[in-house]
């Protein structure tokens, strides 16, 4: 959702469509809005990637969106795709043990914050944003640049010490073996446009070169 066309209706039907398959989605908020995550909860997502989180304060403000109170903010719907519309009885007890927390780091400021946001209760993971990351150490869509990759290297070995999960954004596998060697415990490669494009410009230079 945050850097794609999709609304809440939108991302609604993308669950519908992965459900009943093995796939586990990922649903990347375009900010850290309660509101926002509460409809995306009572549509069923499990798993929410909260971007740009700067502080441990802004990490409780996403914990807190995906709670019911007292230990959150979340409102409460008996009559939702979550609860299999009222059919799972123990919904709201048991809903923030399956819900997943992940925290998008993307600045040097979020890097040096690590420690503390991790220790936030209910942060599950902790997504490091290469991207945004080489831009705020002025080497912007550089993430390939030294100074970047010993600054995600860096931020692997601190998830490692607290015992955190930790996650990273690759553009391509050697890459996403690289942060694996760093010690992520899990990667996002690639993307379904850049697949795309990728083939097509295969296929035009296959082509051209008959020519």
């Amino acid at each position: 959702m945050e850097h794609g066309p999709n609304d809440a209706p939108r991302a609604l039907e993308l669950l519908r469509a992965v459900a009943g398959t093995p796939a586990a989605p990922v649903v990347r908020l375009p900010w850290n809005d309660a509101v926002t995550v509460k409809q995306l909860l009572d549509f069923g997502a499990l798993t929410l990637m909260f971007p740009y989180t700067q502080d441990a304060a802004e990490a409780r403000m996403a914990v807190a969106a995906t709670r019911y109170p007292p230990d959150g903010v979340r409102g409460y719907a008996g009559m939702s795709r979550a609860t299999r519309y009222g059919s799972v009885h123990d919904y709201a007890i048991q809903a923030a043990q399956e819900i997943c927390v992940v925290l998008q780091l993307e600045t040097r400021k979020a890097i040096g914050n690590l420690a503390e946001i991790a220790s936030v209760p209910g942060v599950d993971c902790i997504f490091v944003g290469p991207g945004d990351l080489s831009a705020d150490m002025g080497h912007i869509a550089r993430s390939d640049h030294a100074d970047v990759q010993a600054t995600i290297a860096s931020a692997a070995a601190e998830c490692a010490r607290l015992g955190v999960s930790s996650g990273i954004l690759a553009a391509n596998a050697a890459q996403a073996a690289t942060y694996l060697d760093y010690g992520y415990n899990w990667v996002a490669t690639s993307s379904d446009l850049g697949l795309m494009m990728s083939s097509a410009r295969s296929e035009l230079k296959t082509l051209k070169a008959r020519f």
